[in-house]
């Protein structure tokens, strides 16, 4: 089995983290993150994996509770290039809910 982890940067504050471990050619277990450079730390936004036994996508909240939506792709490898390009086409509008709601907790604060 091969694993492999790597970034790809979507500008200086914004980047898709993608692990996998690969055996013979097939995607055996994935997690595809977005996280976003705020007040210098780097905060997931939304992750799509394979935990849990099944492809799914982890939308996060900024008080660290997620919302939890199964993918319908039973191929991983599949799963997997759906939440990059995802990731990739929504990255923006994903940051945009994350501050608001951010910003809406502080206000209740």
């Amino acid at each position: 089995m091969s694993e492999r982890t790597y970034f790809k940067w979507l500008d200086a504050w914004n980047r898709v983290r993608v692990q996998l471990l690969v055996e013979k050619g097939e995607v055996r277990q994935f997690v595809v993150q977005y996280e976003a450079l705020i007040d210098e730390k780097w905060r997931a936004i939304v992750r799509y994996d394979s935990t849990h036994g099944f492809a799914h996508r982890d939308v996060i909240h900024p008080s660290g509770d997620q919302d939890k939506y199964p993918l319908p792709f039973e191929d991983l490898g599949v799963a997997m290039t759906y939440g990059e390009q995802d990731i990739e086409d929504r990255w923006e509008w994903y940051r945009e809910r994350y501050e608001r709601e951010r910003e809406q907790s502080e206000d209740k604060g």
